[in-house]
């Protein structure tokens, strides 16, 4: 979900602000969910709504019998599995973690959690599967792009989605690792909110694409524009044009 001006997310700005409480909204994003194996989400995203059920039926109960079915007929269970990445253990609330659910963290993170998750819950440091020690791994203040999508990999979660945040869906962006885009355009204007962050957050360096988006479907409903990009290598120069009627 982003503003006119590019917003999608900002400190005091609440959960659903942005949307402008957008039903078609919310029904695609539990469309989205009901079509997930597991929903991955930074402790970003968990902070300003602690007790979220990342769910179909949470964030659209009138379609919860459409979900589940749609669900069963996938091979999938009732619910997904809910993935939190965190690289310093600060999470504000365990309520969200229901049974099955991971945390990806680091050495530190798994120390600042000791003791406190819930025993249904599984703690996961990438650094066990040998990362290389410094920045950008596990091992250091961060944790690869690369080892959060390959612990899901490894339990069988085929489709994935992530709902941000912003810094966690960038750093996906950037490493190839996110293959479709849904982007819902909200009909408003923000001007001065702080900080304006955009969808892939704020990256190093700046000044190049990080993946080339293919528009492959565009729907309205009243001034909220829903857009689903297919995500690709950045465009080359020596790339053909692509034809107008395309």
């Amino acid at each position: 979900m982003s503003s006119l001006d590019g917003v999608v997310a900002g400190a005091g700005i609440a959960p659903g602000t942005i949307s402008l409480g957008s039903e078609a909204d919310r029904f695609v994003m539990g469309l989205l969910r009901a079509s997930a194996s597991a929903v991955l989400i930074g402790a970003g995203t968990l902070r300003p709504d602690p007790g979220h059920r990342w769910t179909a039926e949470r964030v659209y109960p009138k379609a919860a019998a459409e979900f589940a079915l749609l669900r069963a007929s996938l091979g999938l269970p009732p619910e997904p599995l809910l993935a939190v990445v965190t690289a310093t253990g600060r999470l504000p609330s365990l309520t969200a973690l229901t049974p099955g659910s991971l945390v990806i963290t680091t050495p530190a993170g798994a120390r600042a959690l000791a003791g406190t998750l819930p025993a249904t819950a599984e703690l996961v440091m990438p650094a066990t599967r040998g990362a290389p020690q410094g920045a950008g791994s596990a091992r250091g203040t961060s944790i690869q792009a690369g080892d959060i999508v390959g612990v899901l990999r490894e339990r069988g979660h085929a489709r994935v989605l992530t709902e941000g945040g912003p810094q966690l869906f960038g750093e996906l962006v950037a490493a190839g690792l996110v293959d479709e885009l849904f982007l819902t355009t909200s009909p408003a204007l923000f001007g001065g909110a702080p900080p304006a962050v955009g969808i892939t957050g704020h990256l190093s360096p700046p000044g190049e694409p990080r993946a080339r988006a293919d528009l492959l479907s565009l729907r309205r409903e009243g001034s909220h524009l829903f857009a689903r990009y297919r995500l690709g290598k950045p465009p080359s120069p020596d790339d053909p044009l692509l034809p107008l009627e395309r």
